[in-house]
């Protein structure tokens, strides 16, 4: 833990990765970095700012707090706050005609996942007048974005440093990815405080999240930059405090510790992406608006197990690294070990094995979405309609 607590307290981290030639994360960590985020754009000259974020949010005074870096100072501060879970193309652009009104020169994202990714695509047609939806896929943001920072509320989503965002179309309720260097973070502030006495179950399904981008990190075909060193950095970290801060919701260092692994894996996913979870998660929140974060808890151990004899030794690593790997074991009984470490921490966290939403009858519209999202990725095997239905079986209620 010494080490995790020495990179905490860098009230100033700079992240360099191989995400793109010279990539660079900034991000302030540590409590009153959110104060310290809102001093660096005030010294970046920027005055005009939107606050993408949720009513919830605000009402709960949270967003106030983030803001209190502000306080004195000339910048002028306007909101959009109608982001939901899952947003939709519509909130981005309820969110561009407030930015349009205010004349915003940067964007600001307080929250979760959601609100980070909304506030992503009001900066992207802040300066286009481009459908959005022709952007859905990699690297079609082609165009000069506004500044976009963010400080996230929830420590699991990664979209803090990451250049995707995932958007829902409001009819058909299918979710899509954006992704393309200019969705990047300015900076971000990782600020424990904003997150002291998150409601439990949120801390379950956002840090089974992050694990899920970290251990998809790993497994992946694809060993680009610095991503499997921060992946791997993510899962020692949440193994050893997620249950800590589920069960103790002001436990501050235990927060300020699922921050950085959040970060860490947004890293990770931001260079090689995500994998065969996700694939069929997103289908499970466009179809049913089960909580992206639950979801992945659900799906990753059927997962894990249907790659087991491909991953085969990069989950025996895992299983080394978070201290479930028996002396004298075989590979195959190390990786066994990880996976049944991964279902015992989602147990530990509450969340269910199975729901009750996700009926039969959708399985091939389910299975056709998540094998056709899963060509994109590179896992260690690759998702067959048999293996997407199978895995469907085991988490239906």
């Amino acid at each position: 833990m010494n080490k995790i607590k020495n990179a905490l307290l860098f009230i100033l981290a700079k992240i360099l990765t191989a995400s793109s030639p010279g990539a660079t994360y900034l991000a302030f960590a540590g409590s009153g970095s959110s104060a310290q985020l809102c001093a660096h754009i005030r010294r970046s000259g920027f005055k005009r700012v939107l606050v993408v974020t949720d009513k919830p949010l605000r009402e709960l005074g949270i967003v106030d707090r983030a803001l209190e870096g502000f306080a004195g100072s000339d910048i002028d501060i306007a909101f959009y706050d109608g982001v939901e879970p899952d947003p939709t193309f519509d909130q981005v652009a309820e969110g561009l005609a407030e930015l349009k009104k205010h004349n915003s020169d940067v964007v600001l994202a307080i929250g979760g996942g959601s609100s980070i990714d909304c506030a992503k695509l009001v900066a992207a047609r802040a300066t286009s007048d481009e459908d959005p939806r022709n952007w859905i896929g990699f690297g079609k943001v082609k165009h000069e974005v506004l500044p976009i920072f963010a400080i996230p509320t929830t420590a699991g989503t990664g979209s803090e440093a990451t250049m995707g965002a995932v958007i829902s179309d409001p009819v058909t309720h299918e979710k899509g990815v954006i992704s393309g260097a200019g969705l990047g973070m300015g900076a971000t502030a990782l600020d424990p405080d904003l997150q002291l006495g998150m409601p439990p179950a949120i801390t379950a399904a956002t840090g089974m999240d992050a694990l899920t981008h970290a251990v998809e990190t790993v497994i992946c075909r694809w060993d680009r930059g610095t991503s499997k060193e921060h992946a791997k950095r993510a899962i020692r970290i949440i193994f050893e405090n997620l249950t800590r801060a589920y069960d103790q919701g002001d436990d501050a260092e235990a927060r300020e510790s699922m921050a950085l692994a959040s970060y860490y894996a947004g890293i990770a996913i931001n260079q090689v992406n995500v994998g065969s979870v996700h694939a069929i998660a997103h289908q499970l929140g466009g179809k049913y608006q089960i909580p992206h974060g639950l979801a992945n808890a659900m799906v990753l151990p059927h997962v894990l197990n249907y790659c087991a004899a491909e991953a085969e030794g990069a989950l025996a690593e895992l299983a080394q690294l978070i201290g479930v790997a028996a002396s004298g074991q075989s590979a195959g009984d190390q990786a066994r070990a990880f996976i049944d470490a991964v279902i015992q921490l989602r147990d530990d966290v509450g969340i269910p094995a199975t729901s009750e939403k996700i009926k039969a009858e959708d399985f091939d519209y389910l299975v056709d979405l998540a094998v056709a999202e899963g060509t994109g990725y590179f896992p260690p095997k690759m998702l067959d309609k048999a293996g997407a239905r199978d895995i469907l079986s085991k988490i239906a209620g």
